[in-house]
């Protein structure tokens, strides 16, 4: 059954109404933060009729490093390892019914405001899809006090972190990812992505340091906010709050957020090269739907058929730190 409909004005009588302004508006909708920074990995091998699962290898360092030599003995040798990745390719998607008495009777398109609306829902939709992949990191960092962090490797973070984020753990975990030669994301420089309040007692800090240098200002990412000590800060709102490693009631993609025990703390990516591989075998697009019953009946959805995935997913290589809290 359609879900617009001309009988209620909600869901879209509302269209033509007496003296209706000739400018449509529509919600506000933030632009996609978390897909930005997955990978679309071998464009050349994806596509449709090459089934759900996606792999990629994961070349190791060199298992004996060599050394000076002697002229009396002879060459080292030593090897390498390889591991696979692997994410599973699903179908994403949602549509919107009308009928045609909604859109013969109504002053606007209704084809139109439908497929705008579909477009906000499918970025937040596969934005969500992104993040996840990137929260599957191992890399998890707590600080319960200001001036120390805690780092976990197993995937779930067993410190309770009662500290806004500021100053003294930025630099603290930059000097992590560095010293696990963590390769920077883009130039020298890792990027950090929370939301705009997660980022404010740092801010706040940095407004004496004029730390937003002409280099800083050259932004690069959606929502990217300046830089501080060799990271690149974006914004990002469309993950909720939340989600500390006993929830269990966290989710993105309802929007259910779940806030941490400590007030004002909240979770912050750090992304070095390499995070997430995206593949893609029907990139999202919009589709209508073939008019039934005679015409009155009608709808457009938006559908994908990809797949996201953290491309390494062993400790001692991964590239993505979460700053993190276990309640």
């Amino acid at each position: 059954m359609a879900q617009q409909l001309w009988s209620v004005n909600s869901l879209g009588g509302y269209f033509y109404s007496l003296n209706l302004s000739d400018e449509l508006r529509s919600a506000v909708q933030p632009m996609s933060k978390f897909r930005q920074f997955c990978d679309v990995k071998d464009a050349s091998q994806q596509g449709k009729k090459k089934g759900e699962s996606f792999t990629w290898d994961v070349v190791s360092d060199i298992a004996t490093r060599g050394n000076s030599l002697t002229e009396t003995t002879v060459m080292p040798e030593s090897n390498f390892t390889i591991t696979q990745g692997t994410l599973t390719i699903n179908e994403y998607g949602n549509s919107i019914p009308y009928s045609g008495k909604l859109e013969d009777l109504s002053k606007f398109s209704v084809k139109d405001t439908v497929m705008k609306v579909l477009r906000n829902d499918a970025s937040k939709v596969l934005d969500c899809a992104a993040h996840a992949a990137l929260n599957a990191t191992p890399l998890r960092v707590g600080a319960s006090t200001a001036t120390s962090i805690t780092l976990s490797t197993a995937g779930t973070c067993t410190t309770t972190t009662s500290q806004a984020y500021a100053k003294a753990h930025h630099k603290l975990i930059v000097d992590l990812m560095k010293e696990r030669n963590i390769p920077s994301y883009s130039g020298d420089d890792y990027y950090a992505i929370a939301w705009p309040s997660t980022y404010r007692t740092i801010k706040n800090e940095m407004e004496t340091l004029h730390a937003y240098t002409e280099k800083g200002l050259g932004m690069i990412m959606n929502g990217e906010i300046g830089r501080y000590e060799s990271v690149r800060f974006v914004e990002q709102t469309n993950i909720p709050k939340g989600g500390a490693a006993d929830s269990t009631t966290y989710d993105p993609f309802t929007g259910t957020a779940d806030a941490w025990t400590t007030a004002g703390a909240d979770w912050i990516f750090f992304l070095g090269e390499d995070t997430a591989a995206e593949a893609v075998a029907v990139p999202e697009e919009v589709r209508a739907k073939i008019p039934t019953d005679y015409g009155r009946s009608k709808g457009v959805a938006w559908y994908a058929l990809l797949g996201y995935g953290l491309v390494h997913t062993d400790h001692a290589q991964a590239r993505v730190v979460k700053w993190d809290s276990a309640e």
